[in-house]
């Protein structure tokens, strides 16, 4: 079985609406994976199952040997931590400090091993030389950035973060690039829910597709973002990458910078 199980399950909000509809889906230790689709395809029910805010009423949700249904979410977060889409719904401390040592200090972290991924943490997103101010005195894109790093001082096995680079500059998105890096060397598990299609190719191994409520098809970004047919679908589009090489008539599956140059360049030379 997978590190995340998800058997066959279903969410309905208490209004009604039914967001997730009979989904199964497994998720390995070590992966780095990101579910993409259209808003209501049921992303973030799915990623919130996962760590416990939402239950699933039908089917089950195993992370490693829990279900989630039998654990509380502060026990099932300190396995999967969720970064907010809006860190504005996570931050509640006066100091970026206090938000960052809030989770290890609830779950009686030892404090040497605290404070060491506390700086550890503020070391990874660039937030040493703010340690002391207000969060709600920094930018959004910063404050993105306070509430990733609260979650890595738990030193969680999985980290979900919900659309990381929105409101993020060039420099926001190479932190977050380089912070994957550093969790995959770590072998973190890394899940994302995101409408940037060239973050997806140029940070993660797995893409699921989803929509209506249920998982469209499963591959790696080669495979997901030449299917044109599954892009229809879930009403996405290839990333600029690829759209331009299949402008220009260049296929093999290209998505990465790199390998459309090398394409583009062979392409003039071969006239």
């Amino acid at each position: 079985m997978a590190y995340i199980q998800l058997n066959n399950v279903s969410y309905k909000y208490p209004e009604g609406f039914l967001a997730v509809d009979k989904l199964t889906m497994g998720i390995e230790q070590g992966e780095s994976v990101a579910i993409i689709g259209q808003n209501g395809a049921g992303k973030t029910t799915t990623v919130k199952m996962m760590n416990g805010l939402l239950k699933p009423m039908k089917g089950e949700v195993i992370v490693g040997d829990m279900n989630t249904k039998d654990f509380t979410t502060a026990q099932v977060s300190r396995k999967v931590g969720y970064v907010f889409q809006n860190p504005d719904d996570q931050i509640f401390h006066s100091s970026v400090y206090d938000e960052v040592a809030f989770g290890p200090k609830k779950a009686n972290m030892d404090p040497v091993k605290r404070e060491k991924f506390i700086n550890y943490s503020l070391k990874w997103t660039g937030l040493k030389e703010h340690r002391h101010e207000n969060p709600y005195n920094l930018p959004l894109s910063i404050r993105k950035f306070v509430t990733i790093a609260s979650i890595l001082a738990m030193d969680a096995d999985v980290v979900i973060l919900d659309e990381p680079t929105a409101g993020q500059d060039l420099l926001g998105t190479k932190i977050l690039s380089d912070l994957l890096i550093e969790l995959q060397r770590r072998k973190k598990t890394i899940i994302t829910i995101t409408h940037d299609m060239q973050f997806v190719v140029d940070n993660f191994d797995r893409v699921i597709v989803m929509a209506d409520k249920q998982i469209v098809r499963t591959g790696t970004p080669q495979e997901i973002f030449w299917d044109f047919e599954t892009l229809k679908k879930a009403m996405l589009k290839q990333p600029y990458v690829s759209s331009l090489c299949n402008q220009l008539g260049i296929g093999g599956n290209i998505v990465k910078k790199d390998e459309a140059i090398e394409a583009i360049c062979q392409k003039v030379l071969n006239r």
